[in-house]
């Protein structure tokens, strides 16, 4: 295939997945599986959901124990949960294909599917599950257990397919939980161990990606800017999320500790996973903050597959930026930088900006963020521009959650999701399309392979970030933090 036929083999297995989640969530309550028989999803939330999870970005409008039945877990929310993390490995290997040395095409998409299902996926999340579930992880398709507490009350336990849903959330880095609480619910995440072998579980794919990346090319040097980029950016958000806070540290959340909540938070924007397992509101807004820069940068290291094409993709316009300071033509892999590259690249970056700020202006210019509570200040601010932000990045962490269960953010942030995966995937495409079977110089002007050009990379993701979103991000979690909002969103 070539990459407008990949592009659209992908497109078109996608959208006929979320057709079949759609019928599924629509009417669960006439299909099986539904021991709580729980009613059939809005249309407005169903179309939301679908586009969610088939986006890898898992936004979640609905609290999942109380409004989805066994089946629409398993044959809607875990099956696109599966499908998603598989088309964005296929990308990214298409992608980097494409700068192979001798490559004539981008290979063939159901082929690269069924291989990332069936060689990495499948595999990697039946481990993960009985591990799961040999850590307390509840995994049954029995109905919910009421038991007598030791107070003599009743109390209804809330159990189902856990298990396998919380190893494709966290490999797939998905992020869409079985609970409402997410990970911070104490059966999906019920001990340390469990805590901490999520947070491996959501760094495991988007790491490999990054040496997938030099394998390929047959250049292991090549994975150093990458790998070196990514984690470089993910230790400068460490350092803005433990920021001292003189009063509460990183922020008040016990059940794991606040250095464990902060250290998840960040790894879960780091990696576009989205999970969480402590309210967004117990932390203060430098934790935030880092939350936005992880979200907005979206290659430290990103999400499997797409963060890697990000990183690339900065690689490209670092090149370039290099290129006109020393004045020499840019140049990656010996490959000359042509003016067609740097605005496939550029339009790539700037459609990011514009699904975030447009519709967190509208939001308040409707009244849809004042309908459900959401104030005008600094903290109402951060709200809504973190829903836009986590929805463009297909992240999925958000501060509304169900009270967001509306027509416009139900539509709004769909249309966010659908934009801000599929236009960058299928731009970026097209960069792998024009380079292939392009001239390679034999003697390459620039090493990008050097710790140099690993900290230009950096300065130069900082500088593209710092210069588009600041001013946004100075009105929310910047201006939080001087007005003396230290002790968390509550």
């Amino acid at each position: 295939m070539n990459w407008k036929e990949y592009f659209l083999s992908l497109m078109f297995l996608n959208i006929v997945q979320m057709a079949l989640a759609f019928f599924i969530f629509m009417f669960q309550d006439k299909l099986p599986l539904n021991p709580q028989g729980f009613p059939g999803l809005n249309w407005d939330l169903a179309f939301m959901q679908v586009i969610s999870f088939a986006t890898n970005t898992n936004l979640q409008h609905y609290n999942g124990e109380v409004t989805l039945s066994y089946l629409s877990q398993m044959s809607a929310v875990q099956f696109l949960q599966f499908t998603s993390a598989a088309s964005g490995i296929c990308a990214a290997v298409a992608f980097v294909r494409a700068f192979v040395v001798g490559a004539k095409d981008f290979g063939n998409f159901y082929v690269d599917f069924v291989r990332s299902l069936t060689r990495v996926l499948f595999p990697f999340c039946l481990i993960a599950s009985l591990i799961l579930v040999w850590l307390g992880t509840p995994q049954t398709l029995s109905g919910y257990t009421a038991v007598k507490t030791v107070e003599g009350a009743t109390q209804m336990i809330l159990v189902g397919p856990v298990a396998s849903l919380v190893s494709i959330m966290q490999i797939g880095t998905n992020g869409g939980g079985y609970y409402g609480a997410n990970s911070a619910y104490p059966l999906e995440n019920p001990t340390p161990a469990t805590d901490v072998f999520q947070i491996l579980l959501m760094l495991l794919m988007p790491t490999v990606m990054c040496f997938v990346f030099g394998e390929m090319l047959g250049k292991r040097k090549e994975t150093r800017p990458i790998l070196w980029g990514s984690y470089g950016l993910f230790a400068l958000d460490l350092v803005i999320a433990f920021v001292p806070n003189p009063v509460f540290g990183p922020g008040m959340e016990v059940r794991f500790g606040g250095f464990f909540s902060a250290f998840w938070t960040v790894v879960t924007t780091a990696v576009t996973t989205g999970s969480v397992n402590a309210s967004l509101y117990a932390f203060h807004p430098l934790v935030i903050l880092a939350a936005f820069m992880g979200m907005l940068i979206q290659s430290t290291p990103g999400g499997k597959g797409i963060g890697l094409m990000y990183m690339v993709m900065y690689v490209v316009i670092t090149v370039f930026i290099v290129g006109l300071m020393s004045g020499r033509t840019p140049e990656y892999l010996g490959m000359k930088i042509t003016g067609r590259d740097v605005l496939l690249v550029m339009v790539t970056f700037l459609i990011h900006p514009i699904i975030i700020l447009i519709p967190t202006v509208l939001a308040y210019a409707t009244g849809a963020a004042n309908a459900i509570g959401v104030s005008g200040n600094s903290l109402g601010f951060t709200q809504v521009l973190y829903e836009f932000t986590s929805a463009a990045a297909n992240n999925g962490s958000d501060f509304l959650g169900a009270s967001a269960n509306t027509v416009f953010f139900n539509l709004s942030t769909g249309f966010v999701m659908f934009a801000g995966r599929f236009a960058p995937m299928g731009l970026l495409l097209a960069l792998g399309g024009s380079m292939i079977g392009r001239k390679r110089h034999v003697e390459i002007g620039l090493k990008t392979d050097t710790v140099i050009f690993s900290l230009v990379l950096i300065g130069s993701i900082l500088i593209l970030v710092a210069l588009t979103f600041f001013p946004f991000l100075a009105l929310g979690p910047i201006l939080a933090w001087f007005q003396g909002y230290t002790t968390g969103y509550g």
